[in-house]
């Protein structure tokens, strides 16, 4: 009988098993990812358990008390930590406040055709670039430019509504708003990048259908594409509120370094990371172990952070993208 179909090609190789060296080359692979993960997992697991061992002295001193006392004095032996752990959960909130809204707000004029495609591109390279910039660049920039800038706004806003918690004091030098202005600004870079990354996910049919049903571009943007790119924006979040908390060289250079809990945005204040970076150089056999409860303190909260994170973003998941 003839061969039906004479012009049919034999099977290319791609079709066929895979040969020897292409089941070697998957197994090296895999070994290789598998050891890179693990490697990952011991350093993290050894850092934690050094940070942990040399934390313990004061974790058996202070107990809890560390984390509810407001005072750091070296010579009385007493340490607290209450106004720094307010100080970062501050100053990484109004940043990201402000940098989540901005970068979010940029991913939408880069991604929703407000600008041709070539401008998108520079435009993105430009935001990205920020993220080039060291930290002690930031700070000095803050100390010389930002706060003499804010100075006669903050004490308008003192004088008209100081009455007001927010506006309680004057700006005088550093302060929380300098430090969370140039945190946002730190923090920008990474939340705009990923909020494109995850508007430029979506097919472009989703926005069609959007228009077929007679929204305006408006409607499309804030009632389809941003629900439908929520997990994708939510990671932003997260990591921009994680980049926040563990900034150390431009807050400690800009937030003031006062051990106090206060509302106002124009107050000085201080970190846990500023803390560690400000008291390790000089710090004695005491105040090493409590710099390193404080460490252990700061890791929680990153945890806590990214733990909540991933939650809220399973839940949009399930939410918006039907994802179990």
């Amino acid at each position: 009988m003839a061969n039906p179909f004479p012009h049919a090609q034999s099977a290319s190789p791609i079709s066929g098993p895979p040969s020897a060296l292409e089941y070697a080359s998957d197994r090296i692979f895999r070994a290789i990812a598998l050891s890179a993960a693990s490697v990952i997992i011991i350093l993290t697991a050894y850092i934690l358990w050094e940070v942990a061992g040399k934390a313990m002295p004061a974790i058996g001193d202070y107990g809890l008390g560390f984390i509810t006392g407001t005072e750091w004095d070296v010579n009385k032996g007493t340490f607290g930590v209450l106004p720094e752990i307010w100080g970062t959960l501050y100053s990484s909130l109004l940043a990201l406040l402000l940098g989540g809204v901005f970068g979010i707000a940029i991913a939408i004029f880069l991604t929703q055709d407000f600008i041709n495609h070539r401008l998108a591109t520079i435009f993105r390279t430009l935001i990205e670039m920020l993220a080039a910039i060291p930290s002690v660049v930031f700070g000095l920039w803050g100390i010389y430019v930002l706060i003499p800038l804010l100075k006669p706004g903050a004490e308008w806003l003192h004088d008209e509504f100081g009455w007001i918690p927010l506006f309680g004091s004057d700006l005088s030098g550093p302060g929380m708003a300098p430090a969370a202005l140039v945190l946002a600004i730190m923090i920008l870079p990474t939340v705009a990048a990923i909020s494109v990354d995850a508007l430029r996910r979506i097919p472009y049919k989703v926005k069609e259908a959007a228009y077929g049903m007679g929204t305006t571009r408006w409607e499309a943007i804030l009632k389809v594409m941003l629900p439908t790119a929520s997990s994708g924006l939510l990671a932003a979040l997260v990591l921009g509120f994680g980049r926040a908390l563990g900034e150390t060289m431009a807050l400690a250079m800009l937030i003031g370094n006062a051990n106090q809990i206060s509302l106002s945005l124009f107050s000085p204040a201080n970190t846990l990371a500023s803390l560690l970076a400000s008291n390790f150089p000089e710090a004695g056999q005491v105040e090493v172990h409590a710099l390193m409860y404080a460490a252990m303190v700061l890791l929680a909260i990153t945890f806590l952070v990214n733990v909540l994170g991933l939650g809220i973003q399973q839940y949009t998941l399930r939410k918006f993208e039907g994802k179990k």
